[in-house]
């Protein structure tokens, strides 16, 4: 296989690898979002799910274990940004830095425990080399980037038709839609509409403690503190650059999960005068931080948001026969 072709694969294959966490979080958020709830929390979440899924996956020797322990971890701390946005009606964007913060000072706490524990059950690799036999493109394409894949990959390549068929071809979908649109429309057809915010702020949770979980018993399978290293913020950004589409999401994903891999990959590169500076590696990690700054200030104002394809009531607390909401 030509040199150029395998470097090529090596940086495809690493960004659906290395970006599938990050999909599940943004998911997870684009729900969320669609029933008009913005939550800054996903940092915070990811950190809960990677947590509880790396200790229980350590202290019952099952990873699948893990995940349903982080996912259900991150569920109900999600639920104290439900209470505050929806029941209280609170300013959603401290509510959401503010879980955050308590998803950072716990797992600080509670993992200094685990930070020196290896060899935990980690989720398993599925062996797909049969597709190298595959005339053409099986052993210079599909091999070499579904090969030797772990299960979360194929997990997250499933969930985006899911959640795109859900959101735009099922009954539930609509009142989601509708929630997130016109809520006192919803409302007076009568769709429960903090029902429905607390359930999709739930269903979001659950998708960060997934991607946590991911991340510690797939991705990196071991636990450091802060170890999300800010893919939260950047799940955050990514809804906003797809436009609240899952197909879009998935792509902005795994476009970031291949950023996040090239400065390593650059450094085999011989040829290139600058690949062995240690200033390039910087600067490349740089940039998925960076565009999501950019993204999240061009997007602050509800008009930009609106003609980026925000939901109408996004971040707007619902009171019942109050218009405009």
């Amino acid at each position: 296989m030509d040199l150029d072709l395998i470097f090529l694969m090596n940086i495809v294959a690493a960004g659906l690898r290395t970006g599938t966490p990050l999909l599940f979080a943004t998911l997870g958020e684009l729900i969320t979002e669609k029933a008009g709830v913005l939550n800054l929390g996903v940092e915070g979440l990811m950190l809960t799910g990677a947590l509880a899924g790396f200790a229980v996956s350590y202290g019952t020797g099952t990873p699948w274990a893990g995940v349903l322990a982080g996912m259900g971890a991150a569920g109900l701390l999600s639920l104290l940004h439900a209470l505050v946005a929806v029941s209280l009606r609170g300013d959603q964007v401290v509510s959401g830095l503010a879980l955050t913060f308590v998803g950072r000072g716990l797992t600080a706490v509670l993992g200094a425990r685990y930070v020196e524990v290896r060899n935990v059950p980690r989720l398993p690799l599925v062996d797909m080399s049969f597709l190298g036999d595959v005339p053409l493109v099986g052993p210079t394409i599909l091999e070499p980037l579904f090969g030797q894949q772990n299960v979360v990959l194929y997990i997250g390549l499933l969930l985006v038709p899911l959640v795109w068929f859900f959101l735009e071809r099922t009954r539930p979908g609509l009142h989601l839609r509708a929630v997130g649109e016109k809520p006192a429309a919803a409302d007076s057809a009568g769709i429960s509409v903090a029902g429905l915010r607390y359930l999709y702020v739930f269903v979001g949770g659950l998708f960060c403690g997934l991607a946590g979980a991911a991340l510690s018993l797939a991705i990196t399978p071991l636990w450091v503190e802060d170890m999300t290293a800010g893919q939260g913020w950047i799940a955050v950004g990514l809804v906003i650059f797809a436009g609240w589409n899952p197909w879009r999401a998935a792509l902005g994903a795994y476009i970031f999960g291949a950023l996040r891999r090239l400065p390593l990959d650059l450094q085999a590169i011989s040829w290139l005068p600058f690949a062995g500076n240690p200033v390039l590696g910087v600067w490349l990690t740089m940039i998925p931080y960076l565009f999501t700054i950019i993204v999240l200030i061009f997007s602050s104002s509800r008009a930009a948001r609106q003609r980026l394809g925000a939901p109408a009531a996004l971040g707007l607390p619902y009171i019942r026969g109050e218009r405009g909401t």
